[in-house]
């Protein structure tokens, strides 16, 4: 009968710290897509759930970027082939969101066309986005090592007044 006693003290155990795990949170995206606005920018808007109550969850948008710049005259033209570049290279945007009460976060995170680094435009002429895309965008939550890929996102061209700009 002791025996039985000290088994079912064990397995009574075992259930009491295994239960805790039953109920732990379960960071997952619900949903997740891009959106590319005028500008260039590609607005990534996302929800997970499963968060837990009121925790802060740290987020990294990312993606392999790919930006053509051109300058534009006063005319409103790209006067020269010389005076365009491609420019590549990964995008991050991160941001830092609220669980809130139902342990859901729903936010958006917005990258930036890769920098146009050294080119610059002679003087009287604007440097302009003329096209971006970008490749493997993904959302990850950092905080719970969980991330969704979203696919590839290209703007095609944003300058379609401007004479030259996305021959």
């Amino acid at each position: 009968m002791r025996r039985f006693f000290v088994v079912l003290s064990i397995v009574g155990a075992v259930i009491a710290l295994a239960a805790p795990a039953a109920f732990a949170d379960s960071p997952h995206f619900v949903r997740g897509s891009g959106n590319l606005n005028a500008d260039g920018t590609l607005a990534v808007s996302f929800k997970e759930a499963g968060l837990g109550t009121n925790q802060l969850i740290n987020y990294l948008a990312s993606a392999d970027g790919t930006a053509v710049y051109v300058c534009v005259n006063n005319g409103g033209g790209n006067p020269s082939a010389q005076n365009k570049t491609t420019v590549n290279g990964p995008v991050t945007a991160a941001g830092t969101f609220s669980s809130g009460k139902n342990g859901q976060v729903t936010a958006q995170l917005t990258l930036s066309p890769p920098s146009a680094g050294g080119f610059s435009c002679p003087p009287g002429q604007k440097l302009e986005v003329a096209s971006v895309s970008y490749a493997n965008v993904t959302i990850a939550d950092t905080s719970n090592g969980v991330s969704e890929a979203l696919g590839d996102f290209s703007s095609g061209c944003l300058l379609p007044n401007v004479r030259g700009a996305c021959d």
